[in-house]
């Protein structure tokens, strides 16, 4: 099973895997702005020919090797494949999502030094008013495809312990940290990955929802290319599109955000037949509650369908992993994260003052990886506060029990008094009020638990129902209804829960 170490140079992967499965399928269920040649559907080979001549008309434009390249566009496939094209000159591409505002983008600007920046249509508004980055450094996807050249450049190539991509945090605290990645901690993360897909048998369609500048999407991406899989990268997670896509394409796994997860489960339960074609399941970032799993399981045509839920972090990577199936279900707890992978990722609990605790004793997660991000970018003494030892204080509260296996159990800045986990919580409403497709309990006034409740568009709120389910619960403040569009997210559709406390404040000063 266990997948040989190798350091990860984007492109180079990209060029090996198209070697090796030239005519394996890239499907798309929009057309890409800065790939227009690809279509709808292309091959890894002609995938690879197009990034060569995009890297080739960025470095005419002026992109040179060493420097930095943002990349502030629609959330699509082409993302990531700018992000490949600026590897192949050596450039260092910075993962920024569409969704961060024109004042934290100059904040960003500033503290990377000159870079360039590629925008579209999309974030051309908020890219062209920019104060801290010249007009001459602005390159809008139209300039690209315009740029003539005579013969492809050659590849270069950063050594694999230099920085060679940046992530940035949620920024649910403030400005944004740029996460600082090398070729050298992203190849253990694809290691870890790649070890799990060995685990898969036949190469069957991957469909995915992921935010394309997270790191998340370059680690699997990477490692889905390297096995052969064929791939189908979906930009818009709406219901419809949803209901068309997986019906045309009939895909064997499917990956997305905890809260899509959530937020489709309505209409898995509407339309079961959407997903059935579906043997595997995999989430990430966060825990996922146990009905919505329970559900897309159920939709399945096979016998023993899989949902892989995985914890982890952008400056660790994927950490810790549990593999449920329909039975397995029944008896867990959805807060039970797993155990981490033999001599790549592991986790431990401490106290507020980093000493270890004994088994059972709720405290801070901290956790090992091979694949630990290098820093945060200009912001080195931020990151060294999280570092202890060979050990990330990940920011997140849990427990470890007996026979090794993590629980979530909220995250540090967000403990509300006299509850042990809000997000326990929030997986128990989840589970029983199908008719919602967000709950989130945050503090309210004089640090009261205060649910933030949405309801699916395509149900009605039953009043009845909610206060029969939290009669058993801590008390809890009366719900604020607000829409699932309206509740401030993050790239990875996680909840800004501070943002919400403030704009709660706000509103009753």
């Amino acid at each position: 099973m266990f997948n040989k170490y190798k350091p990860l140079n984007l492109y180079t992967n990209f060029a090996e895997a198209a070697e090796r499965f030239p005519r394996q399928a890239i499907y798309f269920d929009e057309t890409l702005t800065a790939f227009p040649e690809l279509q709808l559907q292309t091959t890894y080979a002609e995938s690879k020919e197009a990034l060569i001549k995009k890297a080739t008309q960025l470095q005419k434009i002026g992109v040179k090797k060493g420097e930095k390249i943002i990349i502030y566009k629609s959330a699509k496939f082409d993302t990531y494949l700018l992000a490949v094209a600026a590897s192949y000159l050596g450039a260092v591409p910075i993962m920024i999502s569409e969704h961060l505002p024109a004042e934290t983008m100059d904040i960003l600007v500033a503290r990377l030094d000159d870079p360039w920046m590629v925008f579209d249509g999309d974030t051309a508004a908020k890219a062209q008013t920019l104060k801290n980055l010249p007009a001459s450094k602005l390159i809008a996807v139209e300039d690209i495809l315009a740029t003539a050249f005579d013969q492809p450049c050659e590849q270069e190539c950063l050594t694999p312990d230099t920085i060679s991509y940046m992530t940035h945090t949620s920024g649910t605290t403030g400005v944004p940290k740029l996460i600082a990645h090398s070729a050298n901690s992203m190849g253990w993360r694809t290691k870890w990955q790649k070890n799990i897909l060995s685990l898969i048998r036949k190469r069957g369609l991957v469909a995915f929802h992921i935010s394309p500048v997270h790191s998340r999407f370059n680690i699997g991406i990477s490692s889905l290319m390297a096995k052969g899989f064929p791939l189908l990268p979906i930009a818009n997670p709406s219901r419809s599109n949803i209901s068309r896509v997986l019906k045309d394409y009939a895909p064997m796994v499917l990956e997305t955000h905890p809260n899509h997860f959530v937020q489709w489960a309505s209409l898995a339960r509407e339309e079961p037949s959407v997903f059935e074609s579906v043997k595997y399941y995999h989430s990430t970032f966060d825990a996922i509650n146990k009905e919505t799993m329970a559900t897309f399981l159920r939709c399945s045509k096979y016998r023993l369908p899989v949902f892989l839920q995985v914890y982890g972090q952008s400056e660790c990577g994927p950490m810790i992993m549990r593999f449920h199936t329909k039975s397995t279900l029944k008896t867990t707890n959805a807060r039970a994260m797993g155990i981490g992978m033999p001599g790549l990722t592991k986790a431990r609990i401490v106290n507020k003052d980093g000493k270890p605790v004994r088994t059972g004793v709720s405290g801070n997660i901290q956790m090992f990886s091979k694949g630990r991000a290098l820093t945060y970018y200009k912001e080195t003494p931020r990151f060294e506060e999280n570092v202890y030892g060979a050990w990330w204080d990940s920011g997140d509260y849990g427990v470890k029990s007996r026979l090794g296996g993590l629980s979530l159990l909220d995250r540090q800045v967000d403990l509300v008094d006299k509850i042990d986990s809000t997000l326990a919580i929030e997986d128990a409403l989840l589970d029983e009020l199908t008719f919602l497709d967000e709950v989130v309990i945050i503090r309210g006034k004089n640090g009261s638990p205060q649910p933030i409740i949405a309801v699916s568009e395509h149900a009605e709120m039953n009043w009845d129902l909610w206060w029969k389910k939290v009669s058993d619960l801590p008390h809890l403040n009366e719900p604020i209804l607000m829409n699932y569009e309206e509740m401030p997210r993050t790239a990875t559709m996680k909840i800004q829960r501070l943002e919400l406390e403030r704009s709660l404040q706000s509103s009753e000063n």
